[in-house]
């Protein structure tokens, strides 16, 4: 009698148990936890450059502190632009990564191989042109904030000369050079921009000899397109100004850096991968510029005077209200062949495939 009391309690303790148990699982059914999306990062260089490579990992960071967890993300850095980064790109793709960003021109004809071979992962090219079902470009108008710090390199230069120390001769630097140099001469006609190619992205080594040349040759400010603050700090250390690139290079070098054309990936990465987990993403073709925020001027120097500030700022509400751009007629080339009419506003196609140095420019496209 006693067992059998003893085992109709124990019945009734565990049904409600069961059912709980029971309940449970099917609710688990019902909701299966998501896998988070995952995405991944292929860089030219080292995050620690403080310019290019340093900026797109800001934009990272700023995306993952957007998404939460419903994101996974990996980099890997310093992958040459060569057959390896497609291998590595696929690899990404047989783990199972659901985007790759390849973050340098070289890597196009790899980032096209790669979206090819694997049609379920979405591929997304910085600075490039081609394109697939599954694979987009993206890049900024550094064309724009380049031709505000011109204004202010040419309204502080006093020897007239100033240097410019070069990547590579391909349209997106060659546009960038005549950007600045267009804005120089804005305000200072006398103004000449000597250019020293490195043929590197990223050699501190050679970005320093490149400037000390600059320097020796009677420029008494720098600007560049390359990937580190050694030109900057040569400049600082013969008491010379600069501009910077890529990132605020003042707070690393300091007010010598009179601005820097900054890159800002953030939003473009934030709701780049917010399409990719929704579904909605479509190949496309990005490139914007101030009025996206994607690009943009730094603060400035305080050694730059009020009223050159002010310019720059006057300047930079008329192109970000679409009232005007940067390659407006009229436009010659070093040999003074006008390339624009009076009026004139070049085309997309040809901005990206910029191969001409305007007047002013000291040096040759080779």
């Amino acid at each position: 009698m006693k067992r059998s009391l003893a085992l109709v309690c124990l019945l009734a303790l565990l049904v409600p148990f069961a059912l709980f148990a029971g309940g449970a699982q099917e609710s688990a059914t019902e909701a299966p936890v998501e896998e988070p999306y995952k995405v991944a990062f292929v860089y030219i260089g080292p995050p620690g450059d403080l310019g290019w490579t340093y900026m797109h990992d800001v934009g990272k960071k700023e995306m993952e502190a957007a998404l939460g967890s419903a994101v996974e993300t990996t980099l890997i850095e310093s992958v040459e632009e060569g057959p390896d980064s497609a291998r590595i790109m696929g690899q990404y793709a047989r783990n199972g990564y659901d985007m790759v960003f390849a973050t340098s021109f070289g890597y196009m004809d790899y980032a096209l191989e790669t979206a090819m071979d694997n049609p379920d992962l979405l591929v997304e090219h910085c600075s490039g042109y081609k394109t697939a079902d599954n694979m987009s470009t993206y890049f900024g108008r550094m064309y724009q904030p380049r031709y505000l710090s011109g204004i202010v390199a040419g309204s502080m230069t006093e020897t007239n000369i100033i240097g410019y120390v070069a990547a590579f001769p391909i349209p997106e630097v060659i546009r960038g050079i005549n950007a600045f140099t267009l804005g120089a001469q804005s305000v200072n006609p006398d103004v000449e921009v000597k250019v020293v190619w490195t043929n590197t992205w990223y050699d501190p080594v050679k970005e320093r000899e490149a400037a000390i040349a600059l320097l020796d040759s009677g420029a008494d400010l720098l600007a560049q397109h390359q990937d580190t603050t050694e030109p900057p700090k040569a400049a600082k250390e013969r008491g010379a100004l600069s501009i910077g690139y890529d990132a605020d290079m003042g707070q690393f070098v300091g007010e010598s850096v009179l601005c820097s054309p900054m890159w800002n990936w953030g939003p473009y990465y934030t709701a780049t991968v917010k399409a990719g987990m929704e579904g909605t993403w479509e190949s496309h073709q990005f490139w914007g510029g101030l009025s996206e925020d994607t690009v943009k001027l730094s603060a400035m120097s305080a050694l730059v005077p009020a009223d050159v500030q002010a310019k720059v700022t006057e300047v930079q509400a008329s192109i970000v209200a679409g009232d005007w751009d940067v390659f407006t007629g009229p436009l010659y080339d070093q040999s003074g062949a006008m390339i624009l009419a009076d009026g004139e506003v070049m085309s997309d196609g040809d901005m990206l495939s910029m191969g001409f140095f305007v007047e002013g420019v000291v040096g040759t496209v080779n």
